[in-house]
């Protein structure tokens, strides 16, 4: 079989101010680590063999119909905004519009430098790739908005990072990759053509029915409202929530620092970089209520009459909180149990998860244990549950199947830190197994699978993985 994409490359037709043409630099030796099949089939890619899709992943060789690209974007990082940022290390092969009626972009991570790398290499090591794959594949098995991954390769390379690292590209496929730093790139340089030629872009392929560019700040902001508690519910927390990161598309996107909590603690940080906690796992929906002021402010510029369109975007980006706070609220509520809402809620679910702090307990086997009546057992003070307990058995008597509605909110398994850590060393050394076993199992989360119980064991104090690092 030949592989075959069937590309339909709208952002190659943009102007050239929007992207740099290039194709990927070639690597040494590609081998085929993963490609997956399901997501290429709702694309309505055809496979060809392992060794033509390792050439086509690693960048060796350009797919017919691809216009390969390196996409400008800008971006505020941890606050600070940098006037120009783009795809330093990733090109853009195309698009493609699946059999579900859905545009996607294809994208290669680790393919070289570009006009936009900077100091840096256009490198990515195998961990990260790995990482990027498991995890992302987990958030949409998870039920949450994501980028997904469609290949990983080896490269036959050594990258240099804090020693020599075997080298790798990722696939990543994605709504599109419209940021927010796609917007301000042009707002911040005085270009109105380009970012009304963006807007009108961005609300054509992702928003149709919104109307103008406050239309679409409301869409965006309506979908981040969405993403955040969707993260929150799962106990994800991303790590480096800077402009550049923000999906106008409302999809999780890079999945560097990344990681999901054990042990529940509101403040927690993982990222080794946010070293003021900026984006700690509470702190998560007031920055995205940063971002959407940062995409307001960019938007504005091409308005006519400025005091309208500031008048109206403080209102769209000030009613947030509340959209988000409405959405965290039905998430925790299907999380112990409860489909209707009544007054008291919140401060049954606040009242569970402050003891929950306290006593140590593990995010997603605490709750995952309210549906089987062992949560006790993840409490390192057992007497701190019964005492909510009683009232949350009061509260559940007026519902109808809640055991059903836990198990359908409250995962048994996530991309555990530790064992995600152990997989790549495995890879490190040659061993995919616990790659292709953690894909699987990943796969699946809402199911008990007590053969594989292993993988939703909490790390024991040695495992414990206390930072995670940006694949740069």
């Amino acid at each position: 079989m030949t592989l075959t994409i069937p590309f339909d490359n709208s952002y190659a037709r943009l102007p050239a101010s929007f992207y740099a043409r290039l194709t990927p630099e070639p690597v040494r030796a590609p081998r085929l680590v993963a490609f997956n099949e399901d997501l290429a089939r709702i694309m309505g890619i055809a496979p060809g063999d392992v060794e033509e899709m390792a050439q086509a992943f690693a960048g060796n060789a350009v797919p017919q119909g691809a216009e390969p690209l390196a996409q400008l974007y800008s971006g505020h990082q941890f606050g600070h905004y940098n006037p120009q940022l783009g795809d330093g290390r990733a090109i853009l092969l195309g698009e493609t519009v699946g059999t579900d009626g859905a545009r996607r972009d294809i994208q290669l991570k680790g393919s070289g430098r570009t006009p936009y790398s900077r100091a840096g290499d256009g490198r990515a090591w195998l961990g990260p790739v790995l990482r990027e794959y498991v995890v992302s594949e987990a958030m949409h098995a998870l039920g949450v908005p994501t980028t997904r991954a469609l290949a990983a390769v080896e490269t036959g390379e050594i990258v240099l990072r804090e020693g020599p690292m075997p080298g790798a590209v990722l696939t990543r496929v994605a709504q599109s990759h419209l940021r927010v730093g796609t917007f301000q790139v042009f707002a911040a340089r005085g270009d109105l053509g380009s970012l009304k030629r963006l807007t009108e872009y961005a609300i054509a392929r992702h928003y149709p029915e919104a109307e103008g560019p406050m239309g679409l700040l409301r869409a965006v902001r309506d979908a981040q409202a969405r993403l955040i508690p969707q993260w929150m519910s799962v106990g994800f927390i991303h790590g480096v929530m800077n402009t550049d990161n923000c999906a106008i598309s409302g999809e999780t996107i890079d999945y560097g620092p990344c990681a999901f909590m054990d042990g529940y603690h509101p403040n927690t940080v993982f990222s080794s970089i946010d070293r003021g906690g900026r984006y700690a796992y509470s702190n998560q929906p007031e920055i995205a209520v940063w971002n959407m002021a940062q995409l307001a402010t960019a938007l504005i510029q091409q308005m006519e009459d400025k005091n309208a369109a500031v008048e109206e975007a403080t209102a769209i980006v000030h009613a947030m909180p509340e959209l988000m706070q409405a959405h965290w609220l039905a998430r925790f509520r299907a999380k112990i149990g409860l489909k209707s809402a009544e007054e008291g809620d919140l401060e049954l679910i606040s009242d569970l998860l402050t003891r929950m702090a306290q006593n140590q307990a593990d995010f997603t086997n605490a709750f995952r244990a309210l549906g089987g009546g062992k949560a006790r057992d993840q409490f390192t003070d057992p007497a701190a549950y019964d005492a909510w307990e009683e009232n949350w058995k009061a509260r559940c008597a007026r519902e109808a199947g809640p055991e059903a509605t836990m198990r359908q909110a409250n995962p048994a398994f996530i991309p555990r830190n530790h064992r995600v850590e152990q997989m790549i060393q495995s890879a490190v050394q040659g061993d995919y197994a616990p790659f292709h076993r953690l894909n699987a199992v990943l796969a699946r989360p809402y199911e008990d699978q007590p053969e594989n119980a292993d993988l939703a064991r909490p790390p024991a104090e040695s495992e414990i993985v206390h930072a995670t690092f940006c694949g740069t």
